[in-house]
């Protein structure tokens, strides 16, 4: 494939399997399987599996909580030859948490078998994850960051990687990690395996994936993630725009499950969640700013159900995994369909009821409407009428109104990483920048009006376009008088002017600017005492006292410089 055919590929015929005994799998793994009382494969394990496990390149998607992880978590257990104590699987994934969600499940498919799994991601200090790669692994899962940190000090190598599985693919090949997953990619065998995996594939990843897989194999299961998961989506118009009041009465009625209320930045999350805990809620907060045990206690809280109501941005659309979340709340809007997608996906996970309640505003309207052109179905939308009143509502009885798909250049901006620093693995930001979520979605530019401004006020490059017959007779008369325009800045220049009359026309202090104007000012330099030699030299930058400055002959002889550390979120 080539990246400029960017055609839906038709998805490949699959045969499914109805149970894990028709794949042979080895006996320690159907144990494990068993351990995890886990009898009969969902529909994307049933369709992936055979692909995978005979070697093929796969993409594939489905709905949040369909079982992704044990799709590639099989395959990457059963090729592992535990006899070599090196790095024969790499599993990439966009959040810390999400990282140790699927180190959880390998070790549990693997560890019986004697896989050794190990994670490597930011927030963490980096010695115990150099010595566990020192003594040996066969499966690393990480975060890009890290990752690349840990390849470029020579810590971690990939020359060995038989299958590599970009979980959460759509935000891993976007702008924010692309540029480091294409490094990491690099650095491993051409004839790997690869598995792209996530609740949406836009054409855009399919194309961008396209240079990365061999003939891959297209599994998509519930293509319309929302479509045919059991979640009532319901959208509320806020009276007001008081969101936190009508919050707080969706609280006082919420039921024995948890609930996790979604936010769109970090700062606004915190003071969320310290205006409901001065309220009296027991909420507990998941944002960028925690530190990674901080944001560990609050996760084993949430899910030991000590904790009952979460505060997230959409770090934890990406990186959560419970399947006792019986209400979603989206507080604020997310910045794409994909987000809203996977943020609602957090409720009715493997297969059970879930509800998700959207809070719109009196500013929220356009946003909205973007957001259900990009999932391509009308979200029943109704007027907030009490906490009760949304209870005993059933939205399967409002017929869906489906959308015409939307065009390229009005659809919503793809979601690079999250406005929240805690999607990526080490609290910055990508190296791309990113659109603000607050930001209006970009109107055509308004035709330019004829300015009703005289030509002497055009900026240099336009005067200069305009023909000297072109220009009104009084700036005519007036070069011709004072051999420039007076009215024209200084700035301005006049070089086609002066070239048009001829050099014998100028005056003396015109002829000196000219000069100036064509002469290339030379480069400066500076004079050192060479720290390595102690010769004298000269160099063409600003030395920096403070540091060690060499001639060119030291310089080389100190070989290639070690290579800078991403930008990117680790």
């Amino acid at each position: 494939m080539s990246l400029g055919t960017l055609e839906r590929p038709a998805v490949e015929e699959v045969v499914a399997v109805d149970s894990f005994a028709e794949l042979s799998l080895r006996p320690s793994t159907v144990a494990a399987l068993t351990s995890m009382d886990i009898e009969i494969p969902t529909p994307i394990q049933a369709a992936a599996l055979p692909a995978l496990l005979a070697g093929r390149d796969l993409i594939g998607q489905a709905r949040t909580g369909s079982g992704k992880t044990l799709a590639f978590g099989i395959p990457a257990a059963e090729l592992v030859d535990v006899n070599q104590r090196v790095v024969q699987v790499l599993v990439l994934t966009p959040t810390r948490e999400l990282a140790v969600q699927v180190g959880g499940v390998l070790d549990q498919v693997g560890g019986p078998r004697g896989v050794v799994t190990t994670l490597i991601f930011g927030g963490r200090a980096m010695g115990p994850q150099r010595d566990a790669l020192r003594r040996g692994v066969h499966v690393v899962v990480g975060t890009p960051g890290r990752v690349l940190d840990l390849l470029n000090q020579g810590a971690l190598r990939l020359d060995r990687v038989r299958f590599l599985v970009l979980d959460e693919a759509d935000e891993m090949l976007d702008r924010g990690f692309a540029p480091d997953v294409e490094r990491i990619m690099s650095r491993t065998q051409s004839a790997r395996q690869t598995a792209l995996f996530s609740a949406t594939v836009p054409d855009w990843v399919r194309g961008t994936a396209s240079k990365h897989l061999n003939d891959p194999v297209t599994v998509a299961v519930d293509p319309k993630p929302e479509d045919a998961a059991p979640i009532e989506h319901v959208a509320y118009d806020v009276p007001g725009g008081d969101k936190l009041a009508v919050l707080k009465d969706l609280l006082d009625h919420r039921g024995e499950g948890s609930i996790i209320v979604f936010g769109r930045t970090k700062h606004g999350v915190k003071k969320l969640a310290r205006q409901l805990q001065v309220a009296g809620y027991p909420v507990a907060a998941l944002q960028g700013n925690l530190s990674q045990n901080a944001r560990d206690a609050v996760m084993e809280d949430f899910r030991a159900g000590r904790v009952r109501i979460l505060l997230a941005t959409n770090v934890a659309a990406r990186g959560l995994d419970i399947t006792s979340v019986d209400q979603v709340i989206n507080f604020e809007l997310p910045e794409s369909p994909e987000l809203l997608t996977h943020r609602v996906g957090r409720t009715g996970r493997m297969g059970r009821k879930g509800q998700a309640l959207t809070l719109l505003g009196p500013d929220d309207g356009a946003k909205w409407r973007q957001l259900e052109r990009g999932l391509g179905r009308r979200v029943p939308r109704r007027p907030w009428a009490g906490a009760a009143a949304a209870r005993s509502f059933d939205p399967s009885k409002v017929q869906v109104e489906v959308l015409p798909a939307s065009r390229p250049e009005r659809m919503a901006p793809r979601p690079v990483a999250s406005v929240d620093s805690a999607s990526t693995d080490n609290g910055r930001r990508p190296a791309q920048p990113m659109r603000r979520a607050e930001s209006p979605a970009p109107q055509p530019r308004r035709p330019a009006r004829e300015s009703a401004r005289p030509v002497r006020a055009r900026a240099r490059d336009d005067w200069d376009d305009v023909r000297q017959d072109q220009r009104p007779p009084v700036t005519r008369d007036l070069i011709a008088a004072h051999g420039r325009d007076p009215h024209r800045p200084a700035w301005a220049g006049g070089r086609r002017e002066v070239a048009s009359r001829g050099t014998s026309d100028r005056s003396p202090r015109q002829s000196e600017t000219a000069e100036r104007g064509e002469r290339r000012a030379p480069r400066r330099t500076h004079d050192i005492v060479c720290t390595g030699c102690g010769n004298p030299a000269t160099v063409r930058f600003r030395p920096d006292p403070s540091r060690p400055v060499y001639c060119d002959a030291c310089f080389q002889a100190r070989g290639p410089r070690r290579p800078m550390p991403s930008a990117t979120a680790r």
